[in-house]
């Protein structure tokens, strides 16, 4: 019986920990989870790639990294295996949006995939800004599967210090 109890605790603790990871997991990158739809298919017929892509992972983490500037706003995003004409990159309200094509490059026709976790098809990540920015002058470069986009901040919405008066305006 001692034995049945002390897997029980085994396992109460396997499965926290299980939990907790889970957790901790979500809250870090919740955001960064981006689900890729692939391409419709052309009827019935498909080539070894496109079964590929069809039994690919249809959800991959595109992380990023936002960094609040004195006059603006960097966006760094990992996104690799694309080339940079296929972004579509956005400002709408306050959260930039980055949408795009990841295609499954083939350069092998022999063998068949033993594990295939890369996910394909077409995203949208949307990274939500800490401060109101300008489209105008907004840079972006992509090198070596990173996407940097520049924003500037509009001068309208920057943060003031608001001096404190005592009550009769002093």
């Amino acid at each position: 019986m001692e034995r049945l109890n002390t897997l029980r605790r085994e396992l109460g603790h396997a499965w926290q920990s299980v939990a907790d990871g889970w957790n901790h997991l979500r809250e870090r990158a919740g955001t960064a989870l981006t689900r890729f739809q692939p391409r419709a298919q052309r009827g019935e017929v498909q080539t070894r790639a496109e079964q590929a892509v069809a039994d690919a992972a249809r959800w991959g983490l595109l992380t990023a990294e936002v960094r609040d500037e004195d006059d603006r706003v960097r966006v760094r995003m990992e996104i690799p295996g694309m080339d940079k004409d296929d972004f579509d990159i956005s400002v709408q309200g306050d959260r930039l949006v980055v949408r795009g094509e990841k295609r499954a490059r083939r350069e092998q026709q022999s063998g068949r995939y033993y594990l295939m976790e890369c996910a394909y098809g077409s995203f949208e990540r949307v990274v939500p800004l800490p401060a109101a920015v300008l489209e105008e002058g907004a840079r972006a470069r992509y090198q070596r599967g990173v996407l940097e986009v520049t924003l500037a901040k509009n001068p309208l919405a920057r943060r003031r210090n608001i001096t404190i008066t005592t009550g009769n305006g002093k």
